[in-house]
């Protein structure tokens, strides 16, 4: 495969996201999460080197599986203290021009009426360059800390989801018409009341008979992701994402997951095609091979195996806490996310906890890749085509460090070999025309979404 490569860098509003333990490094700085210039730089650095998007994710629990206990997660700082990533957006978009920012909120513990507004706020304060990556949510103790005993089963949580979605694309895009605000000094109108209707939707899980508040923002809906890889997070994503962030081990493993989206997206009546697929992956980038492994090196010296299995705890469901090394890995059904799991314990290789402790302590679920810029970007081809993935969510090591090594080393030689547009508006001003996953800066006509236009 040839063509354009999607870059996003994959970051959370926290001191330590995927690399457990690496806070430590006297480079990282990651406790700067706080500190809007932190956000600020960082967004601009993205931008000038190539970026499109910047991919925040976020949970609303702490990661206590593992040893039935949170102290793990909280003492090595494993995504706990967390702030709030929308509230992050406005000042990095002021800081921008065309980066684009994902961000990630749960439909389990939202209203559609009120993250609407939200969003399209961000829409309209972007210029639209936001997309929503819609999850169902994964951890217990974010259940219990907002009112229910325990998590929403897993395939009822994607139905909550499926109408939730079909409010917001009601209030997206069936309650403004195009042509609703007038701006009519003259005749004292500035919003003609017979082209905002009410969407009187009437569900199993909401009501919301009204009209939208806001007026239709650049692109209307949010560029959708979604990252389930489960059957049913598959049909989710086939049926409603334009964009789809997948993980695995390998390329064979990833695949698989690429390969039953599009299948559900053509079985939706959707190009597969128009949905955009991104792997996760950390590249450790340096001057030369020599110089990106010895950097590897030194972080694999500060990095905290336990904490890794205590996010890993709360993505699977499943406590290794009293495992030896050398025990083998084994699927078990959870009500957690059950990619997480099943991706290691595959055909394609026999994983013992060992191994995976020390896999996921750089970069959590996804390979590293490491090694000069040249090193790194035949990975990233050869990812893109074995996978057949339009893109890369890349988490980092330690930040801003691994950040700008990826600006500094990879992408001037992706830029080289074509698969970055040398310029840097190349795309389009809003996220979905930069991605290509709509027409122009609106859904796609054959996404569900686009049936709720107002005529």
């Amino acid at each position: 495969m040839t063509g354009r490569i999607l870059l996003n860098a994959f970051d959370m509003a926290c001191v330590g996201h995927q690399s457990a333990g690496l806070w430590r490094h006297p480079s990282d700085e990651g406790h700067r999460y706080t500190d809007p210039d932190h956000w600020t730089d960082l967004a601009r650095m993205l931008e000038d080197g190539g970026f499109d998007a910047l991919f925040l994710a976020d949970v609303l629990g702490v990661y206590d599986v593992y040893g039935g206990s949170r102290d793990a997660a909280v003492r090595a700082a494993a995504q706990v203290p967390l702030a709030d990533p929308l509230l992050l957006v406005p000042a990095m978009a002021a800081a921008t021009s065309r980066l684009g920012f994902g961000v990630t909120v749960s439909v389990a513990y939202e209203h559609p009426y009120a993250l609407a507004r939200r969003l399209t706020t961000l829409d309209h304060l972007t210029r639209g360059r936001v997309a929503w990556n819609v999850v169902t949510s994964y951890l217990d103790s974010a259940a219990r800390n907002l009112g229910r005993s325990g998590q929403i089963p897993h395939d009822e949580r994607y139905e909550l989801a499926e109408e939730f979605l079909e409010v917001c694309y009601k209030l997206w895009e069936g309650s403004w018409a195009d042509d609703a605000v007038v701006r009519d000094a003259d005749r004292g109108v500035f919003t003609e009341p017979d082209r905002v209707r009410d969407i009187g939707h009437h569900g199993r899980w909401f009501d919301v008979p009204g009209p939208f508040l806001c007026e239709p923002s650049p692109q209307r809906t949010p560029v959708i992701f979604q990252a389930g890889a489960s059957p049913r997070g598959a049909r989710f994503a086939g049926t409603h994402a334009e964009a789809v962030f997948v993980s695995g081990p390998s390329p064979a493993v990833v695949r698989r997951s690429v390969d039953a989206v599009r299948a559900e997206a053509e079985r939706a009546g959707r190009d597969p095609r128009s949905v955009k697929i991104f792997g996760m992956l950390t590249a450790i980038a340096g001057r030369t091979d020599d110089a990106a492994h010895a950097t590897l090196t030194e972080y694999l010296q500060l990095t905290d195996p336990a904490a890794a299995l205590a996010l890993f705890g709360g993505w699977s469901g499943v406590d290794l806490s009293g495992a030896s090394p050398e025990q083998r890995l084994e699927y078990v059904q959870t009500e957690s996310t059950r990619s997480a799991l099943a991706s290691f314990t595959g055909p394609d290789r026999d994983w013992t906890v060992g191994e995976l402790a020390e896999f996921i302590t750089v970069g959590g679920r996804g390979p590293v890749v490491v090694g000069s810029g040249a090193t790194v970007a035949d990975e990233l081809e050869r990812w893109a085509d074995e996978a057949d993935l339009d893109g890369f969510n890349l988490a980092y090591a330690v930040t801003p460090g691994t950040m700008r090594d990826v600006v500094t080393h990879v992408v001037p030689e992706l830029r080289r070999r074509g698969r970055v547009p040398a310029a840097p508006d190349a795309g389009g001003p809003t996220l979905r025309e930069r991605y290509d996953t709509g027409d122009g800066a609106r859904l796609a006509k054959d996404h569900p979404g686009a049936a709720h236009r107002a005529l």
